[in-house]
């Protein structure tokens, strides 16, 4: 993974060489903290050393217990959900990958009408093993495939704690298991069992996954001038403390989209503390060019434009044509066009002096994917130790599952009692 801040210097919010050659002993430090945490497997730090920790060999082991389906659904919710997402929606792979992350009936009945139930794996994931929705959904998938006449427990693979209903529900039907990684939050564990699960059932090369990690990293270093990662990490926080509250995370492939996804929810949970934090906006390039760049260049001066592509790319021909003022198209490619939108994007940014910041992989591929991810992790990190709020903890989250927990009977929470005092206003069509 490479970074360009060039565009960030000079803009409106923006920041200089200087503001980020002062920054540098700040992050030094956070870098020293960091390392210490890693060393000491601290809750949290332990993410970044998932690409040492996460054991290859038993994700293996656990989904060689199924031969070669013709389709994955991960049933789990943010963190649980997202990493594999991102991951099998980048590589594709033999078996096609869906997600339950949701409860709209709709939505699930209408999934479930499309899978083929008999050569689908369940791939049901929650640390807690209490996730209301992942459990309710759960159990709805398991209904489904009795109904079909399907033998859930032959088709089921389990990624909890020690602990749990989920757990529970493993040992008394001995189902394949796999551990979620001690110490480290759901939004940070793409890296481990439950990221990792379905891109191996997909037939990818997890280990590599892994070595990109790594990659990540080496990379790491004490200055924000040698590190990628904290170049992104530092820059970011710079600009939010000048009025970049916004951060439009734009990659230039499809395949990337739901990266968007998984990045916004690992900056917007983990920033998102007393008062302060970045605001994540998922975008797509070219796509959003014609539905949010207007905004990006031409609105409040508060945002920053993460754009991120791979250097390379499927180089699709586009014909010739005779067509007047098409002509200039034939003899180039749709990769060519792609990387020419990229390109006009920043400078159009640039010349309006919006500050934007290039991302750039070698290609999509699993040793890439995973340094990126890596490196958007330890970007995060560093970002929470500048702007000192609990990166690892996600209090706003917690009392909204025990509001709905309560209100569906599931135990006395004072969070559910404050839904009484909705106040209302309603306006009634006449």
């Amino acid at each position: 993974m490479d970074v360009d801040i060039g565009n960030a210097l000079g803009t409106t919010p923006g920041v200089t060489e200087a503001t980020l050659e002062r920054l540098d002993e700040r992050v030094g430090d956070a870098h020293e903290r960091i390392e210490r945490g890693m060393a000491d497997d601290e809750f949290g730090y332990a993410a970044l050393n998932l690409p040492e920790t996460t054991d290859p060999a038993a994700i293996r082991a656990a989904t060689g217990a199924f031969d070669d389906p013709a389709a994955v659904l991960t049933v789990g919710i943010g963190g649980s959900a997202l990493g594999a997402a991102t991951l099998s929606n980048a590589l594709g792979g033999d078996a096609d990958a869906y997600v339950l992350d949701n409860v709209d009936p709709d939505a699930v009945d209408a999934l479930l009408a499309e899978l083929p139930l008999a050569d689908t794996v369940v791939n049901v994931v929650s640390n807690s093993g209490t996730t209301a929705e992942t459990l309710a959904n759960f159990l709805v998938v398991r209904e489904a495939m009795a109904d079909a006449g399907v033998d859930w427990t032959e088709r089921t693979l389990v990624t909890t704690g020690d602990e749990g209903n989920l757990r529970r529900l493993a040992d008394r039907h001995d189902l394949p298991a796999l551990d979620v990684p001690e110490g480290v939050s759901g939004r940070f564990s793409v890296l481990s069992t439950v990221g990792l699960a379905v891109a191996a059932l997909q037939g990818h090369d997890i280990e590599a996954v892994l070595a990109g990690g790594r990659d990540g990293r080496d990379a790491l270093a004490g200055s924000l001038f040698e590190s990628p990662a904290y170049a992104y990490g530092a820059t970011t926080y710079a600009l939010a403390e000048r009025g970049a509250l916004t951060n439009a995370v734009m990659p230039y492939a499809e395949s990337l989209e739901t990266f968007a996804e998984w990045f916004a929810q690992l900056w917007a949970e983990s920033l998102g503390k007393d008062g302060l934090g970045q605001t994540p906006v998922r975008a797509l390039g070219a796509t959003d060019q014609h539905s949010q760049l207007q905004l990006y260049r031409a609105g409040p001066r508060d945002k920053l434009v993460t754009v991120v592509r791979p250097r390379e790319r499927a180089s699709t021909p586009i014909p010739e044509t005779d067509l007047e003022g098409l002509a200039y198209l034939g003899g180039s490619s749709l990769g060519d066009l792609l990387d020419a939108e990229f390109e006009a994007t920043e400078a159009s940014l640039a010349a309006a002096g919006v500050p934007n910041v290039r991302v750039e992989i070698d290609r999509v591929d699993e040793r890439a994917l995973g340094e990126l991810l890596y490196g958007m992790e330890a970007a995060c990190v560093l970002y929470g130790e500048l702007a000192s709020v609990p990166t690892f903890t996600q209090p706003a989250v917690e009392w909204g599952k025990k509001a709905a927990r309560g209100l569906l009977g599931g135990g006395d929470f004072e969070e559910a009692a404050a839904v009484a005092d909705k106040r209302e206003l309603r306006i009634e069509r006449s």
